[in-house]
């Protein structure tokens, strides 16, 4: 409804008609940068959402009247109030100087704003544009995801801002300076390697505020494969350990055979430990019946491996060489090599 309509009496109708005549008359001329003529206003306006706008006119005694338009639509003539928004406010109303404030500023107020005067029965008028800027904020983002190497991902990064904010996705997990991925809301990975698992950020940049900064975890599974496993070689009544280490996601589980039979914590003086990676066969007491190949088997879901490791003794043949023969090989190649540095000397 219009403002007659609220105010039904015909003389107040006739005031308000009038009124957005005189300010929005189309003889009115536009003021251009650098013009020596008033009313001039300020050049665009920037501002943050939530922050206050001030819309300054610089007039001079020769003004009769004086308004501030949004539009169409009139917000303040003098020091009266149009506008049924609390938000916008006279600050100044001086013979040089008409200014108002639209407080916490927000998307919808961007736009054109008219500072219209009448002077000498002639209209003039001179524009100013409010940029009101956004910072950016990431309204949608990938969960967490694990999958199986091999497989392809795609994450999705959604961001809002004024101006739009670019997105980049960037790999954590990495080392410094290798971690840049991909400029794109959606970042694609194709036949994912195990390295290529961790952490993912994605962050929304466009130069209003701080970026917004947002995380994604991707979690790849593969089978195990054993990394470590030493033979170990102990003298009879001696403590033994043997060692085996797998990687592994989900982590692995192990099991130690020799030969065919499964070992266990308690039998034959033995004691299985699993730390994570690390499974170790403890022999607290080895005798000679303890000498020999041993199996370690790691397992998850995706498959499993395992490698031999044995357990000898003094004089026991690794590999087609003796322990023996190996200390005395090393006795002569130390011998050896004194000679030569005497002789050279």
């Amino acid at each position: 409804m219009g403002v007659c309509g609220y105010l039904f009496l015909p003389w107040k109708c006739l005031v308000v008609v009038s009124l957005r005549l005189l300010f929005l008359v189309p003889t009115g001329v536009p003021v251009r940068s650098g013009d020596a003529t008033f009313p001039k206003a300020m050049d665009n306006v920037t501002v943050r959402q939530g922050e206050s706008a001030t819309l300054r006119c610089t007039i001079d005694d020769r003004v009769t009247r004086v308004a501030w338009l949004n539009r169409s639509t009139i917000l303040y003539a003098g020091n009266d109030k149009w506008s049924i928004d609390p938000r916008v406010i006279i600050l100044v109303n001086t013979p040089t100087q008409y200014s108002i404030m639209i407080q916490n500023v927000d998307v919808y107020d961007e736009g054109p704003y008219t500072c219209s005067v009448q002077t000498d029965n002639h209209p003039k008028t001179s524009r100013v544009h409010l940029i009101v800027q956004v910072p950016p904020q990431i309204m949608n983002i990938s969960s967490d995801v694990t999958v199986n190497e091999g497989s392809s991902v795609t994450l999705l990064c959604l961001a809002i801002g004024r101006p739009e904010p670019t997105v980049t996705w960037r790999h954590l997990s990495v080392k410094e300076g290798q971690g840049f991925v991909s400029e794109d809301e959606y970042l694609e990975i194709s036949d994912i390697k195990r390295d290529q698992s961790g952490e993912y950020e994605c962050s929304a940049l466009n130069d209003v505020a701080a970026p917004d900064v947002r995380k994604v975890k991707i979690t790849v599974n593969y089978p195990p494969y054993i990394s470590k496993a030493k033979n170990t070689g102990v003298s009879v009544g001696q403590k033994g350990i043997l060692s085996c280490e797998a990687s592994a996601v989900p982590m692995a589980e192990f099991q130690w055979f020799k030969e065919d039979t499964r070992l266990a914590t308690g039998l034959d003086g033995v004691r299985i430990e699993n730390k994570g990676r690390i499974s170790t066969l403890t022999f607290f007491n080895v005798s000679e019946k303890d000498y020999g190949n041993y199996t370690c088997v790691a397992t998850n879901k995706l498959g499993n491996t395992n490698a031999s490791i044995t357990l000898y003794g003094p004089g026991a043949v690794i590999d087609g060489v003796n322990s023996a023969s190996r200390a005395l090989a090393c006795l002569w190649l130390s011998g050896t090599f004194f000679a030569h540095f005497f002789i050279k000397f």
